[in-house]
């Protein structure tokens, strides 16, 4: 029987919050991935600093033996791909070991699911990173923002920020999100899915 300090083929080596840099977005819904990283890093006392060759800012974390990289493109959405692929590229990083966190709108808000590959479901940042990459099969942590109901509502409602009710839904998911840490660190991510997806 391995010992638990061993890692576990899934282990995440990177997770990468995905929004837009800049003040003028900071609180808008398409910055959740930002919220999740931001959250993570000061439950941990990771600091993230601007990198200029991974196009982003960047910090490391450990946790029960584990270390992580950190990532916030700053690219704008758009380019999300740019950021994730230099340091995945820089540091060795497989496919499988990156969690990619993102708004997604077929949740609602106070939801929020791990899962691996998959499209990109319209979302602009997960489309360039795949592109980047070569390959889909990176796992998303989804934190749900919900949908203006309307498709030429998409873009505006992205770049608002929250309702007060809606923001506090979404905080809450991101908190049970950071709450899984260590198991999503250790590679049990079915575990993680378990706990997650039987909360909402």
């Amino acid at each position: 029987m391995l010992p638990q300090t061993v890692a576990m083929p899934n282990s995440i080596e990177c997770i990468i919050g995905l929004g837009n840099p800049g003040p003028k977005y900071a609180a808008t819904r398409h910055n959740a991935g930002y919220w999740f990283v931001d959250e993570i890093g000061r439950r941990h006392g990771a600091l993230l600093r601007p990198e200029r060759k991974f196009a982003g800012e960047t910090g490391r974390l450990e946790l029960a033996g584990h270390r992580c990289w950190l990532l916030k493109p700053t690219t704008f959405m758009n380019r999300s791909g740019q950021a994730v692929g230099a340091l995945a590229r820089f540091y060795r990083i497989p496919v499988e070991r990156l969690l990619v966190v993102h708004d997604d709108l077929d949740l609602p808000p106070g939801n929020v699911r791990l899962k691996r590959g998959g499209g990109h479901g319209g979302h602009n940042g997960l489309r360039d990173i795949m592109a980047a990459l070569g390959s889909r099969d990176f796992y998303r942590l989804r934190i749900g923002i919900g949908h203006p109901g309307h498709k030429e509502e998409v873009v505006d409602y992205v770049l608002s920020p929250p309702a007060r009710e809606e923001s506090i839904l979404i905080r809450s998911a991101i908190d049970r999100a950071a709450d899984q840490l260590r198991p999503i660190l250790e590679g049990r991510l079915e575990q993680v899915m378990n706990n997650l997806h039987r909360k909402t």
